[in-house]
């Protein structure tokens, strides 16, 4: 790792142990990612325990094997980190109105969002598996093991747009490609309520869907082909919302996406 990622990832954190406490140990003290089965931060040789499941400081990183550039971290955030999280979307009023159920941000940032990124980011560099070079953007190599290639994890800033939505039982958003004004590398996170969001490849002939289970505090990366090729969706019809032959308990659920503006010539 270059030295002046090693001293952005040393910055990031002590940004996060301030804003959302220490959460990159155990309760006996110890660095999780120390730790027998985990991959360490200064670990050149990035060795994976498990094929299907990428371990970095007490992330769990998962690829969706069925699509390219598609990762999902289950844990990103404890259970008081989300309650942190709500509350600051309720002081800064996005949650206030009922019928007010989507607001949209661009531009500089609130705190809560940049504090997100800095989170994504520390967690993508912890992981290991960020590409290194850029010329790997667009290969097959980083499309099987890379996280978030390094042209997208080190931009600055690394996202400049969210919108928040809320979804009230039974309330979902259509397939969709998300529009071509925002860059490469988006970030969805899960607050209070799971669901199942389906994903369908564009071009496929058949309308063959592959689910991605979203829980509270997750958050999935869509890049490259994940995000330009593959259409996503929530369906949250009763009937629709079923993870391993169950139906999903509806509740609000909340989301923040991230993304990065184009920028105009």
């Amino acid at each position: 790792m270059e030295e002046v990622e090693v001293e952005a990832e040393e910055e990031l954190k002590a940004i996060l142990r301030e804003a959302f406490g220490d959460s990159s140990s155990d309760s006996d003290g110890e660095p999780s990612h120390d730790r027998p089965g985990r991959v360490k931060a200064n670990d050149s040789s990035h060795e994976i325990v498990r094929p299907d499941t990428i371990f970095g400081d007490s992330h769990i990183w998962e690829p969706i094997t069925e699509i390219n550039g598609l990762w999902i971290c289950r844990d990103l955030l404890s259970g008081d980190q989300q309650s942190s999280l709500l509350s600051a979307l309720e002081k800064d009023g996005y949650l206030s109105e009922a019928s007010h159920n989507q607001a949209m941000r661009f531009g500089d940032l609130p705190p809560w969002a940049l504090e997100l990124s800095y989170l994504i980011r520390e967690s993508v560099v912890m992981s290991g598996y960020s590409s290194e070079s850029t010329d790997l953007i667009n290969s097959d190599e980083c499309n099987e093991t890379c996280l978030f290639p390094s042209e997208l994890l080190w931009r600055e800033p690394l996202f400049n747009q969210l919108i928040v939505n809320i979804y009230q039982p039974g309330e979902g958003i259509c397939a969709h490609v998300d529009l071509m004004r925002f860059e490469d590398g988006i970030a969805i996170i899960s607050l209070e309520s799971s669901c199942v969001m389906h994903f369908t490849s564009v071009e496929a002939e058949v309308n063959h869907k592959i689910p991605v289970l979203l829980t509270p505090g997750s958050v999935v990366l869509m890049w490259g082909e994940a995000r330009f090729l593959w259409k996503h969706e929530i369906n949250r019809k009763p009937g629709f919302q079923k993870w391993q032959g169950q139906e999903l308990d509806q509740k609000r659920r909340t989301s923040v996406t991230l993304r990065r503006l184009r920028q105009t010539e």
